[in-house]
């Protein structure tokens, strides 16, 4: 597949005019990763073609490996490194993404068929682990004792961060601090990866490195609660799975921690969670949370992550890339208004 259509591939994953702008100074390294992507797809054992061109053509918006690139082009150097290392980042959030459907029971992810609920939870693991180890060997053609290991602490996070929450599902007593502690290994992990690795595989030094690894947590901090926001507000056509879908697995999240600690005596979340197919309880939980200062305290914090993230950017130089990384704090912080 040529560039071009590297290019339309990503342009087709429905990316507002905002995003386009925001990846412009990358587009046409991202249409080399979008095209290495579609490439793993090709595979000459046909058991696993089809499989494999599910969840390679997600869609996505392809986030995590943008960081990457514009981490890296920041101070670039000549090298494949990036496009290799981005590439990698994406297959362990698709292998991720895999794992998570299968251990949640869900038939559906953003409107389209689990691999789990196509092929069977069998399949589906053994499919998320070939990806964790596919990506994994890209990594490792970097070279880079220093990204191979923040990768493998990434995936021990990652999954870490699944188990913390498995085991504390439908418990009502759970800490801020848990709550942080938990997102950042599910998610902001990975954010930070993306960038600490492009940074490291270009010119930057240690300083700048640690710069955009602190954007990367920040900016996953703040996707996050973002995510969480709108399992509350948003609606079903735009989510693809119901509303309060997070509290009908027992998850609790910002909005719903902070109600408790607001209403420790009148919220409902205990009766809930001890019989989670109460809509009725779940009704009213949502309504407290949305009728309440909770929402704009979350996006409070929200933009507090934002201004993290972009404050961390200031010992880099002004450049196309930098400008996007601002910009796109600022997507993220708009979406919390």
């Amino acid at each position: 597949m040529g560039k071009r259509n590297g290019i339309e591939a990503i342009l087709a994953q429905g990316l507002d005019a905002r995003a386009v702008t925001i990846y412009s100074p990358i587009l046409d390294k991202l249409a080399l990763v979008e095209e290495r992507l579609q490439d793993l797809a090709q595979t000459s054992i046909p058991e696993l073609e089809p499989l494999l061109d599910h969840a390679l053509s997600h869609g996505g918006k392809r986030v995590r490996p943008a960081l990457t690139l514009l981490a890296s082009s920041m101070i670039p150097l000549e090298s494949e490194n990036p496009i290799r290392m981005a590439t990698g980042v994406e297959l362990l959030h698709l292998a991720t993404l895999i794992h998570d459907d299968t251990v949640d029971d869900a038939d559906t992810r953003r409107g389209r068929a689990s691999v789990s609920s196509l092929w069977g939870k069998e399949v589906a693991v053994l499919l998320g682990d070939y990806l964790f180890a596919t990506s994994a060997t890209l990594v490792c053609d970097t070279g880079n004792l220093r990204v191979v290991r923040r990768f493998a602490e990434t995936i021990m996070e990652l999954a870490s961060g699944e188990i913390i929450e498995y085991f504390n599902t439908f418990n009502p007593q759970q800490e801020l601090d848990r709550y942080y502690d938990r997102i950042y290994r599910k998610t902001a992990s990975l954010f930070r990866t993306a960038s600490e690795t492009g940074a490291v595989l270009s010119a930057a030094n240690e300083e700048q490195v640690c710069a955009l690894k602190d954007y990367g947590y920040n900016i996953g901090m703040a996707f996050q609660v973002v995510d969480d926001l709108l399992d509350i507000l948003g609606d079903e056509a735009e989510l693809g799975k119901p509303v309060g879908n997070d509290l009908r697995h027992g998850v609790l999240t910002l909005p719903s921690i902070l109600l408790m600690q607001k209403y420790p005596l009148e919220n409902p979340i205990p009766d809930l969670f001890s019989a989670p197919r109460q809509d009725e309880s779940l009704a009213r939980t949502l309504d407290m949370i949305r009728n309440s200062s909770i929402v704009p305290d979350c996006f409070a914090i929200v933009r507090d992550y934002c201004d993290r993230a972009n404050r961390s950017l200031q010992c880099l130089p002004s450049c196309d890339s930098r400008e996007s990384l601002e910009t796109l704090a600022d997507y993220i912080r708009e979406r919390s208004r």
